[in-house]
């Protein structure tokens, strides 16, 4: 540790990311990126983006692409914020919702980043325990002194939490904030953002990594009162008033209208999440109940942390936690048909060894 650092330097400890292996053959199932290209129109718009206006500086407001995010969601363009990723809004989100003198709340097992952010930041939060069977215990987000945050459905557990009980968080914490982490709606059951019209306390953040085949552009937006999205303007403009380049507005835009090409592949993906379900079961995993494109599973007799090593071997990347209470849990992303057929094969090869050594 440099006695240069700042004390800010010195109090954090920095997210980890999921491996990103330069080896072009790797099957990747630990990051929970889309299997299937972005939409024709999205890559045709940022080609002819790159090819004219790399020389101007983008937009600083991106009204266009706010105003198509707002329709999208019945929506004003003032109810509406953009930036570099669904992270750096959760950033500005801390930064401009959570004070250091109150703490704030967010679940035990949950988006790992949160605990970065609240170190780096110096907010002071309590973690919320799970309920045995990872579900959210909505009443110990009752009365927040500093806020809450909570992604929805969970990561990594991938379990939904309903819009009544998110409506009883927000009525039981009026005067603080609620920020609701949707990076997966779009495979689950329905967004929380029609909320936002009854309760001026609710932000939902959502990205375009997951759903929309964008991890590699970075777009992420917050939805929600106007006057919460003024302070994370407030917030943004006070460090970069660029933070979108003009190749991510104009992906982002294009994907926002590619409607039935996104609803297809999304589709696609929750058939496979099933199927993949009842294949794990039939080996005998136990697979929470999942709403997102990835699912959470344990193993009675093969232990987390030797699949997640032995199917990396094998050119599998899964994601491993080694936690408290999810050591023995192994998150998965859903990939391709024909991905998730090579994972079935590689496990299966497993097992019969772990049976031939025991």
């Amino acid at each position: 540790m440099s006695r240069f650092w700042s004390k800010a330097a010195q109090r954090c400890e920095p997210y980890v990311p999921g491996e990103q292996l330069n080896q072009p053959e790797i099957i990747k199932l630990n990051t929970n990126e889309n299997p299937y290209p972005p939409s024709p129109n999205v890559v045709r718009a940022i080609e002819k983006e790159a090819a004219n206006k790399l020389n101007l500086y983008p937009s600083p407001t991106v009204d266009q692409l706010k105003k198509r995010i707002a329709d999208l969601n019945n929506l004003k363009s003032e109810q509406v914020f953009v930036g570099n990723g669904s992270d750096e809004v959760l950033a500005f989100s801390f930064m401009a919702f959570f004070d250091q003198d109150k703490p704030i709340r967010f679940p035990d097992i949950s988006y790992s980043f949160y605990s970065v952010y609240a170190r780096l930041f110096n907010i002071p939060h309590e973690s919320v325990a799970l309920k045995e069977d990872f579900t959210i215990p909505k009443e110990a987000f009752f009365q927040s002194s500093g806020g809450v945050i909570f992604p929805n459905p969970n990561a990594p557990t991938s379990i939904y939490l309903g819009l009544d009980e998110i409506k009883e968080i927000a009525e039981q914490n009026p005067d603080q904030v609620v920020i609701i982490d949707e990076a997966y709606i779009d495979f689950a059951s329905v967004s929380a953002v029609s909320l936002i019209q009854d309760y001026e306390n609710v932000l939902i953040i959502q990205t375009m990594s997951k759903s929309k085949s964008l991890a590699g552009l970075r777009v992420g937006y917050a939805l929600g009162d106007a006057d919460l999205i003024s302070g994370l303007i407030r917030i943004k403009d006070s460090f970069n008033s660029y933070t979108l380049d003009r190749l991510a507005i104009a992906g982002a835009e294009a994907a926002i209208q590619a409607i039935d090409y996104y609803a297809d592949i999304t589709e696609k993906i929750i058939t496979t999440r099933e199927w993949t379900i009842a294949e794990m079961n039939k080996r005998g995993f136990t697979v929470l109940p999942s709403q997102t494109n990835f699912i959470f599973a344990t193993h009675s007799t093969l232990p987390a942390e030797l699949l997640y090593q032995k199917l990396k071997d094998r050119g599998i990347l899964i994601r491993y936690f080694n936690k408290p209470r999810i050591e023995n849990y192994v998150r998965i992303t859903i990939g391709t048909d024909g991905e998730m057929e090579q994972l079935f094969l590689l496990l299966d090869q497993i097992a019969k060894e772990a049976s031939f050594t025991s």
